[in-house]
């Protein structure tokens, strides 16, 4: 195995590929030069999770063998990165090779932590409990969700950053409208903690979202993170941000959005800022110590909601300032933090936030985006998958 490129990408994710896809695109001369280090066997696209959990995506179509999409003229490294000397220009592995490079871009995702709120790891699959961001157990969701009659079904949202952040609110909207539909809605309470102070931090999807909520009739409490599940019991426990007291909720079904963080293997190197994220400036993704060094996508301290969106958008400021920097020329792309996010609200409707750093809607079609659309649903459902596949992975979008 060589151990020397001009650049080195550490994750084969979204933003791995595409970032990899693009730049052969654009420069021939990176041919055979660019390795991106991965371990996985399987690349999957990770929000058409919601719709498994819901019973109307295939839990097989969310994968693809890494091999099929790595780009054609990229070396894949089949191993995991295990630290970085930034100063020497290394990327350390865990089977102790270290990989040189001249040029770094750092997507290596985000990190569940399954372990992070005492009992779920143990429970999780079984009595009840379930979540969309376990692979292992997503059909475990859709099975809860179909055989559930009576009780209350519980939805939590972490204190810590996450991925595809509106996903715990989707897959609850989802199973509100299933109940519906089976006629059993009357005999189910829904609710909703979160540790979040409002439902969506944009002013105009957060005002439609509430009147959603209220339609829907279910009970939502901000500043509630779940810190213990007592599956045996069916009992969650929360912490109440604001008071700093002990809640206890007895539930019937409960979804989980775990904890995450930072790759341990970043947060303990020299290009993790305080908190572990890559640090880097929020408009060029330039790191702000190591100037030969990129990050992008989940794994940065980038303001913005961590989303295959946002990393659509953040792919061509890396790729074009990264050939910028490599040819001694100025860096002339920014990324304003556009994001977007499909969000269903039941099994033929969809709202789309689309924003930016400062909180602005930013929308793209010619219509209200606030407001429910099976359109809408239709493109999270069939057509952004397409995208993803045909589209940024091949680095054309």
């Amino acid at each position: 195995m060589r151990n020397s490129y001009k650049i080195v990408i550490v994750g084969g994710g979204t933003a791995g590929i595409s970032v990899a896809a693009q730049l052969l695109r654009k420069s021939n001369v990176l041919e055979n030069d660019i390795a991106i280090i991965e371990p996985a066997y399987i690349h999957y696209y990770q929000p058409i999770w919601t719709l498994i959990g819901a019973g109307v995506a295939k839990k097989e179509d969310s994968g693809r063998e890494m091999s099929s999409v790595i780009p054609k003229g990229a070396v894949w490294i089949q191993q995991s990165a295990d630290g970085f000397k930034p100063e020497d220009h290394e990327v350390l592995l865990k089977d102790g090779t270290v990989i040189k490079y001249e040029y770094l871009v750092v997507a290596a995702g985000i990190e569940v932590l399954w372990d992070g709120i005492k009992g779920l790891k143990e429970a999780l699959g079984t009595k009840e409990v379930c979540s969309i961001y376990s692979f292992e157990h997503i059909t475990y969701t859709w099975d809860t969700i179909r055989n559930f009659k009576t009780g209350t079904a519980l939805f939590t949202y972490p204190m810590t950053p996450i991925k595809c952040g509106a996903a715990p609110q989707k897959i609850m909207y989802l199973a509100e409208d299933y109940f519906y539909k089976m006629g059993i809605r009357d005999k189910i309470q829904v609710e909703f903690r979160t540790a979040e102070s409002a439902i969506f931090d944009v002013m105009k999807y957060r005002m439609a979202l509430e009147k959603i909520i209220e339609r829907k009739n279910i009970d939502v409490a901000y500043h509630r993170n779940l810190i213990e599940i007592k599956a045996q019991e069916k009992i969650a426990i929360f912490e109440n941000l604001s008071t700093n007291t002990i809640e206890e909720i007895k539930y019937d079904m409960i979804h989980v959005a775990p904890y995450m963080q930072a790759p341990r293997f970043i947060a303990t190197s020299p290009i993790a800022d305080a908190n572990g994220w890559v640090d880097v400036d929020m408009y060029t993704l330039q790191h702000k110590t190591y100037k030969n060094v990129f990050g992008i996508g989940d794994n940065t301290n980038l303001p913005t909601h961590r989303s295959g969106s946002a990393v659509r958008k953040q792919v061509p400021v890396v790729v074009e300032n990264l050939l910028s920097i490599m040819r001694d020329q100025p860096m002339n792309q920014f990324y304003d933090g556009y994001t977007a996010c499909p969000i269903v609200t039941g099994y033929n409707k969809a709202i789309l936030p689309e924003f930016n750093y400062q909180k602005e809607p930013v929308e793209t079609m010619p219509f209200n985006q606030a407001i429910e659309r099976t359109s809408l649903y239709l493109l999270k459902k069939n057509l952004l998958p397409i995208m993803y596949w045909d589209g940024m992975l091949k680095g054309t979008m």
